[in-house]
Order: structure tokens, then sequence, then C-alpha cells
């Protein structure tokens, strides 16, 4: 038979799903590899699906989403950024990686050059190259709080380059970029004339300072916005995110929807809507019940003189085991065997990250401090 797509062949593989596969064939492994609250969703939300559904609210939708939502969403923001927000500058899709996707599709050409955080969620380079586009890491140095500095971009760009992908609060590193960060790339983007594709899901998660957001500072309408209700309302499972771009940007985003979705589910999109609209007391809850977590975890690292950098935003922590002398991956698997403890090889989110791994604090808290003081002993033992 004909050889089948070499762009998908191709495509590197996540390191977080190897874990994540491994993880499942031991029973008491403690989970700290996947990026994921360990919440149920509010009943609210639930319950205003649950009635979506017996109102018969289980058709097709618009394809860029629902008016009443996408107007829910416009007010949230506008209110949020300052900025002037419509229905029409939003697409509702089916979860973050459908987003990103058809962003990617829709301001992309063959032969584009897009910049990626290094390190960065390792769907990013996937989506890129599935594009037919090439991916092309800038280096977020640990050094510096893994934020990027302007001779880690600059001296990239070339007359290729489309776009650059920003990630802050950062998943996998906490990182929360600063003002003078987010200006300096718009002043790259506007230099250059790139696009600026903005993956902010976690912004609602800063726990010092402040989230400063790009698209609240666009000068022209060159910033696609990424957000989502997934992680703020423990919602993961129901798929829902939005692109916030100019009406030039979502037209050709609902084109492309046509061929590949369709529409968001429709039962979802209307729990979203009263995510957003209702209550806010679970949102509050969580902040705080994860900087109790992240402050616990850092404790335990301190306390053990084990090397870590401090997050000031999302929940995760990456951790130093470069005293182990193995690969991420390596360390990753056999701390699992060992320890039963599972975590995210650092070597899946960049070469930069390589000698690194990547703990989530999405998991509850007993379980969060057992495996993390057995992440420590693993280390000390193999740092001899």
């Amino acid at each position: 038979m004909k050889e089948l797509s070499k762009i998908i062949q191709n495509l590197p593989q996540s390191g977080i799903r190897k874990l994540q596969d491994a993880a499942r064939e031991i029973p008491d492994a403690i989970r700290l590899e996947t990026g994921e609250p360990n919440f149920k969703t509010p009943d609210y939300i639930c319950e205003a699906a649950a009635q979506a559904m017996k109102d018969g609210f289980t058709k097709y939708t618009a394809v860029p989403g629902i008016k009443t939502l996408r107007d829910v969403i416009a007010e949230d923001f506008g209110k949020r950024l300052g900025i002037g927000i419509n229905a029409n500058q939003i697409v509702v899709t089916g979860g973050g990686t459908m987003a990103l996707e058809i962003v990617l599709g829709c301001i992309g050409n063959p032969g584009d050059e897009i910049l990626v955080p290094d390190p960065s969620w390792p769907v990013y380079t996937m989506q890129v190259l599935s594009n037919g586009l090439t991916a092309v890491p800038y280096v977020m140095p640990a050094d510096n709080g893994f934020e990027p500095k302007r001779e880690n971009i600059e001296p990239l760009i070339t007359d290729k380059t489309k776009a650059i992908m920003v990630n802050t609060p950062s998943n996998p590193t906490g990182a929360v970029f600063s003002e003078e960060t987010v200006k300096m790339i718009l002043e790259l983007a506007v230099k250059y004339d790139l696009y600026v594709i903005s993956d902010e899901m976690y912004d609602f998660l800063t726990y010092e300072g402040k989230h400063y957001s790009l698209k609240a500072m666009d000068p022209d309408g060159r910033v696609i916005l990424i957000s989502g209700a997934s992680k703020k309302y423990a919602m993961t499972g129901w798929r829902i995110r939005y692109a916030i771009a100019s009406e030039k940007i979502t037209s050709l985003m609902n084109q492309l929807m046509v061929a590949t979705i369709g529409n968001a589910t429709a039962v979802a999109q209307k729990a979203v809507e009263a995510a957003i609209t209702g209550p806010q007391d679970f949102v509050e809850f969580s902040i705080k019940d994860y900087k109790a977590r992240r402050d616990a975890a850092v404790k335990i690292f301190e306390e053990e003189q084990v090397g870590f950098y401090y997050p000031h935003g999302a929940f995760y922590i990456m951790v130093d085991v470069a005293c182990c002398h193995m690969d991420s991956e390596e360390f990753a698997l056999k701390l699992l065997a060992e320890e039963h403890v599972a975590v995210a090889p650092g070597g899946t989110f960049g070469e930069s990250s390589k000698q690194m791994i990547r703990i989530s604090y999405g998991t509850e808290m007993d379980a969060l401090c057992e495996g993390i003081r057995r992440m420590c002993r693993f280390i000390k033992k193999y740092s001899k």
C-alpha cells in the first residue's frame, strides 16, 4: 500500500503521554505528571449542562460557538483586559489543542516558521509541524526565571518567520512574564510584522505580581489570545477553549472550523456559559488551594535541599535533576518503577530542560507532599 503521511509519522512523541501510560500500570502510583486539576466540575455547571440536555439543546450550533456564550466571553475579557471585544472576534473550539490547530492553519503557509518557547508544552511543536510549518525554538533561560530576553528571540527571526508563540503563566515552568518582557515581545512583533499567539490559559493562577496579557497591549490586531474554562473551572474533559482575535482572522477560523470540527459540543458550550456567569467561589477557593500546595511543595524542596525553580503562576514546578546523571526520561521511568511516583520528563518540553523534570500540583495535598518526599529521597540516592 502507498505510504502514509510522513508529516504525522515524524511528529515527536509526548514524553508526558509515555509516563501516563506507564503510570496506569501501577495502581498505587502518585500521579504528578498530568496537568489537570484534581477538583470535580462545580455542581452548578453540571446542572446547567443537564438542564440544556433536558431542554433539547443537543443539536448543531453556529460554527464559531453560540452567540450567548461568545457575548459572555467578550464581556468577561473586555472588562478584565480593559479593551473592546465583540462576539465576532471570538471562536469557540473543541479544546485547547483544536484552538491552536485552527489558528496555525489560518495564519501559516508552507515554508513559514513559528517561534516556539523552549521549554514549553510539547503540543505546540507538534501542531506547528502537523500544519507543515517549521518550529524554531527560542530559549527561556532558567537563570532569568524562564522569561525570554530580547537576545533569545530576535536573532532567530528571518523573512520566513510568521509568528511568535507565547505562554504566560507558563506550562511547564510556572513563570509569569513581567510587563517589560511582554512589551519586548510585542515590539519585536511590530518591528518584524509578526503575529503573536498568546496562550493565557492560566491567567487566573498568578500568585505574586500581576498577569500582563499580550492581548491587552495589542497595538493593531496581531495578537491572537487563546484561553478557556478547562483549568479555571476544572472542566478539562468538557473540551472547550476559545480564541480571541481580529475579525479578519476569526472569519478564516470559521471557514477552517467547517472543514474540521464543525462546532464545539452544544451542551459543553452551555456549561461554560454557566461557569463564566455563575458564582466564582470555586475559582477563589481553588486559587488559595493551589497556592497552599505550591508553598508546601517549596518548603519540602528547601528542607531537603533539592534544586527547583520557584513558580509564580500555573500549577507546575520544574526540578533540577542534573545531579543524578541520567536524562529526564530515564529519571522519570526509574522514579516511577522504584518509588511509584510519576513525573513529566523535562526533555519533552525542550532541549533546555533535558536535565529537569516537571511536577504538577494539580493533585491533592497529601499525595503531592508524599510524592515529593519520595522523589527527594530518590534524587539523593542517585546523586551520590
